[in-house]
């Protein structure tokens, strides 16, 4: 019997061949069966914003080959694909083309489902979800509801990170190197009223709890360990006064922690942040003030990485006031200065130059005292001629009853008689702050909160969900849309009656992701979040496999949401992924041309000269990056499918 051979694979026959056949057998769809084991394996989600690139199809292959091979050993695999379809990326498009950001999300979501197929991942598609649906962000809304009867919702003052492009609040996870992790501009503070989680709530047990995480990266557990920043030291108060003639207290107290409370008779000065709320009442009025401000408004236009570091110009000014140091009973000034943040520890600190380095330049830099307090084995420290910090082990000196002791014992012996005097107490702190979830654009599941002169703050009725966006909104930048819909903003205050607006902030789509996880184990309940039955046949996820870059975010974001449901009695797992896998980055090369800027996969060689193809000039650099929808660096899965076929791509 002859036998058809070719010289040449024809992969569009083919594979378009089997992909329809595994179509039509619904070959990917998930059978769960008693007495065959489960397995959940999942792929982060993608933001539907354009086309899927070679570093999709690294991560989605690894999936796929996992969940085929679990499939032949007989596992039940539950292995869902669907869309984080909120965002920036939607509205900004939606403001640049005068589109509905629906529309471009869906034709996103039509193109990446394509690409998928033509790839043959083994997805099942029954269990799709998409995030924008009202079927979803109904139970989003669900939980902000939850969340606020737990007092783990709350709206509060506060400064907050602004990116002026995006025209929205930022979360502290969402500012890489003091700039936007979405545009790249420079972020600012700014303060406004903002709802916020009380992941802060949950701080020690985010922290205790990597502890069981067996089978998660290291490097991943050191990142969220270091995010969270647990330190332990001693919380006081000082009185502040005015110092004209003598000093004269006042009710105003300084609240501040320290990790070094062997240090606090070397105390010369006080520092506020720029934030600090105390900044303004202690100037306000005074011939201080204006100067005051204007120095607070240029450290708010500095980023906070910038402001933190260790070569930053320590700046400051004086407020006038003075703080009463509990220990030594002297008045010290109190400064502002921009190498204190707000956001570690009370926004306050005191300050010890003789022990700190940065204390240490800013006291020389404004001809401040300097106070040796702990004294090197066999050396005598003498402060007129340091030209650093001590920041080692010793001996107290200049310290009242404690003179002699190890300064390691004296930590101990001075934090034990602050809490037997009543001036302070032995505190945890932690660097992770309260997740700002407010973001003043259209394009994410509405907040559901009226505000009524009457009842205050009221939280929307459940049988009212979900509070639907509206569609006549104007899109504009630096304008919230939702701000524009007068059908949307004014409503009926559910409690009184009365009239009410409704808020008009939506929430950080890092709420979406934060329990879709949950979601996709039964994604057409509709009386329910999910199926408690289902959730607890299929969850924990035995496998979840995304990028390391979500460390700080979405990783703790889904930890946190999941410590909260089942302090609600919702699931029986504190933990949502047990077994974690970062997949790493493709990277992509390509010449830029330094005369016209030009970037492209290829230069035109002219004899061993590179050449640009647009300017022809030979300044051309070759440059790698990590590929990128946000950057506009790829190389999209269907062209290498359509031009090398799928297996090759894979």
């Amino acid at each position: 019997m002859a036998t058809e051979r070719t010289d040449r694979y024809d992969f569009r026959r083919i594979e378009a061949k089997w992909q329809q056949r595994w179509a039509q057998a619904d070959l990917f769809r998930t059978r769960a069966e008693p007495g065959r084991r489960k397995f959940y394996y999942l792929d982060m989600f993608p933001y539907p914003s354009g086309k899927l690139h070679m570093g999709h199809i690294r991560n989605y292959t690894i999936g796929d080959v996992v969940a085929r091979y679990r499939v032949m050993r007989g596992d039940n695999v539950l292995h869902p694909m669907g869309w984080d379809a909120f965002g920036l990326p939607a509205e900004n498009a939606a403001i640049k083309n005068q589109t509905h950001p629906r529309d471009w999300t869906w034709r996103c979501i039509a193109d990446m489902k394509q690409q998928f197929q033509q790839m043959g991942i083994a997805f099942d598609w029954h269990h799709e979800i998409s995030t924008c649906e009202p079927d979803y962000y109904k139970w989003t809304q669900w939980f902000f509801l939850k969340f606020f009867e737990q007092g783990l919702a709350e709206k509060k003052r506060s400064f907050v990170n602004w990116c002026p492009k995006c025209a929205t609040v930022l979360a502290n996870e969402q500012v890489k190197q003091g700039l936007c992790e979405r545009c790249d501009t420079a972020v600012t503070k700014k303060e406004m009223e903002q709802w916020f989680f009380k992941t802060t709530a949950y701080a020690q047990q985010l922290l205790d709890d990597l502890d069981i995480l067996e089978q998660w990266p290291e490097r991943v557990k050191a990142m969220q360990r270091n995010w969270i920043g647990r330190s332990e030291g001693v919380q006081f108060k000082l009185q502040v006064g005015r110092q004209e003639g003598k000093l004269e207290a006042c009710a105003t107290e300084i609240e501040v922690f320290t990790t070094r409370i062997d240090t606090v008779y070397g105390v010369t000065y006080m520092v506020l942040a720029p934030e600090h709320p105390l900044v303004a009442e202690l100037t306000k009025g005074t011939e201080r003030e204006a100067a005051v401000q204007a120095f607070v408004q240029e450290c708010l236009a500095q980023s906070e990485i910038d402001r933190a570091a260790a070569d930053v110009e320590k700046k400051g000014i004086f407020t006038g006031a003075y703080a009463i140091n509990p220990m030594t009973h002297e008045a010290v000034p109190i400064w502002v200065a921009n190498y204190v943040l707000m956001e570690y520890g009370t926004g306050a600190i005191m300050a010890v130059p003789a022990h700190d380095q940065r204390d240490f330049e800013f006291a020389k830099r404004y001809n401040l005292p300097i106070r040796v307090v702990i004294q090197p084995e066999g050396v005598t420290l003498n402060a007129e001629e340091m030209t650093e910090a001590y920041v080692g082990d010793g001996v107290q000196v200049n310290s009242g009853q404690f003179n002699g002791l190890p300064n390691r014992v004296a930590m101990t012996a001075i934090a034990e008689f602050m809490e037997q005097e009543g001036i302070g107490r032995r505190v945890v702190n932690y660097r992770l702050r309260d997740w700002c979830l407010s973001r003043q654009r259209y394009w994410g599941a509405p907040i559901p909160i009226v505000y009524c002169d009457r009842c205050g703050i009221v939280p929307v009725p459940e049988k009212d969900l979900p509070v639907r966006l509206p569609t006549d909104v104007e899109f504009k930048v630096g304008v919230n849309p939702l701000a524009t819909s007068e059908t949307f903003v004014n409503t009926t205050c559910p409690q009184c009656g009365g009239t009410a607006r409704r808020e008009t902030d939506t929430m950080d789509t890092f709420v979406d992701s934060s329990w879709y996880f949950l979601r996709f184990a039964s994604p057409h309940t509709d009386t329910a979040a999910f199926d408690r039955e289902e959730v607890a046949f299929w969850l924990p996820v035995d496998q979840y496999v995304g990028g390391v870059e979500h460390a700080t975010m979405h990783l703790i974001y889904a930890r946190f949401f999941t410590k909260v449901l089942h302090d609600l009695g919702l699931v029986s797992f504190r933990e949502p992924f047990p077994r974690l896998f970062t997949q790493g980055m493709v990277n992509m090369m390509f010449f830029r041309c330094q005369a016209c800027g030009h970037d492209a996969m290829e230069a035109r060689e002219d004899g061993e000269v590179l050449r640009c193809l647009k300017c022809h000039s030979d300044q051309i650099v070759r440059c790698v990056e990590k590929m990128s929808k946000s950057i506009g660096n790829q190389v999209t899965a269907d062209f290498v499918c359509e031009t090398y076929g799928a297996d090759t791509g894979r």
